[in-house]
Order: structure tokens, then sequence, then C-alpha cells
């Protein structure tokens, strides 16, 4: 194959747009939900990977907010917004959340693979149910 923007577009070697995902998460006892955009690994993950090996941005921050985007492919985070770096008094990500983001960019990346996901033991899940009698506090866009 000659290397040519056609022929890399044939071969699928692009992202293409970003994956709509359902998230659920829980703070204390509550659960809320929302709907995510997620883009395939490509060239900012790879990016965000070689930043993380140089000790320039965490490497699960980065990967976040590499991933975790708007429904044009617009990052939603930084780096710094996950970390709580870009405003300490906000402080960081909830880890609930943050696992639910982790899983919601290893299903988008894993569509069609054979292999099973890894199992997380962290009690948050991109598919967890509503406990009886507590409704979900669904997020709205702004």
């Amino acid at each position: 194959m000659k290397l040519t923007l056609d022929s890399l577009k044939e071969a699928g070697a692009f992202t293409g747009r970003p994956v709509e995902k359902e998230i659920t998460w829980r703070q204390g006892e509550e659960e809320f939900s929302a709907t995510v955009y997620i883009r395939p690994l490509g060239y900012h993950s790879a990016m965000t990977d070689v930043m993380a090996a140089n000790g320039r941005v965490d490497g699960v921050a980065g990967r976040i907010a590499a991933s975790v985007c708007d429904e044009n492919g617009k990052p939603v985070f930084t780096p710094a917004d996950i970390t709580g770096e870009a405003d300490p008094e906000r402080g960081a990500l909830d880890g609930a959340l943050t696992i639910a983001l982790l899983v919601a960019i290893q299903e988008v990346n894993d569509l069609g693979k054979m292999n099973s996901a890894p199992t997380m033991n962290s009690g948050a899940s991109s598919s967890s149910t509503v406990s009886a009698g507590k409704p979900s506090r669904r997020l709205r866009k702004s």
C-alpha cells in the first residue's frame, strides 16, 4: 500500500467520531449518570502517553483528558482539571467518577475485541444500577 491520506482512510487508520457512552457513579448515597463522549485511542492519547513517560503529565489524568471530549471531539478536561492542579480549591476529580470514565474509555477501545475486560474491584462501574428507593440524578449539559 502506498501511504497516502486516502489509503490510510480506506484502511481505517483514523479514529473517527467520538463514541457516546452513558456512565453512572456514586458519591456517598447518591447515584449520578451522565452522557459522555469518548474519543477512540489515537494521536491525542499517544502524545499524552509520551508526555506521561517523560514525567510531564500524570498518566491516568492524561488518558482521561485525551479521551473524554464533547460530541465534536473538543476536550472536556485538561490533566490539571482532573488532578486538581488547575483549581486546588475545587480539588481532584472524584474517584468513583474517575473509575467510571476509565471503564467507558476501555469499553470504547475494546469494542469488537475477543478478550474480556479486566475486573475492577472499586465498586464503581459505567453500568451500575440505581439502588431501590434512591432516584438517580441526571447531569444536564449547560
